[in-house]
């Protein structure tokens, strides 16, 4: 493996290590319910540049907010089965991708099949919730995009002329 590979590897790593303990930290401080979440946004998000990392957080609360309201409507007017919890997941991914928010699909599927199969009770109180730890996530993700890089820059590769 290259040793460019491995620096970024490691520069990544680092950060999200760092991203998901802080967003524990603050999370657990806070009391919220799901901690776990917001470690969970941290990492996704987690890249080296800010305007990477702000792109991977755009996609991830768009998701989160299309899962969680798609999970907490239909929580809330359809019974809980695995048929209507597919169902909900697939009006989730189709409508991210009717939003041109492809990316996140995935993500909004699993996150309204949570809301659906575990929080039928009070699906709203978890769909505000379950953003707000992905924003605590994100928040930390973001902060520490601006840090420096431990090992610096890579020298730019030079080409014959």
């Amino acid at each position: 493996m290259a040793p460019a590979t491995l620096k970024r590897g490691f520069q990544i790593a680092s950060r999200a290590a760092v991203g998901a303990a802080l967003s524990l930290v603050v999370a657990q401080w806070c009391r919220l319910d799901h901690p776990l979440y917001a470690m969970l946004a941290a990492i996704i998000v987690t890249e080296l540049s800010p305007a990477q990392t702000r792109l991977l957080a755009a996609r991830r609360i768009v998701a989160t907010l299309v899962g969680a309201t798609c999970g907490a409507l239909l929580a809330r007017t359809l019974p809980t089965n695995p048929w209507t919890i597919g169902l909900g997941i697939a009006v989730a991914m189709l409508l991210c991708h009717f939003i041109r928010a492809a990316d996140g699909a995935r993500v909004a599927g699993y996150i309204c099949g949570i809301a659906m199969l575990t929080h039928g009770a009070d699906p709203w109180a978890y769909a505000f919730w379950r953003t707000v730890e992905t924003l605590l996530g994100i928040a930390v993700a973001s902060a520490l995009s601006f840090l420096p890089k431990l090992l610096g820059e890579d020298e730019p590769a030079r080409g014959g002329a």
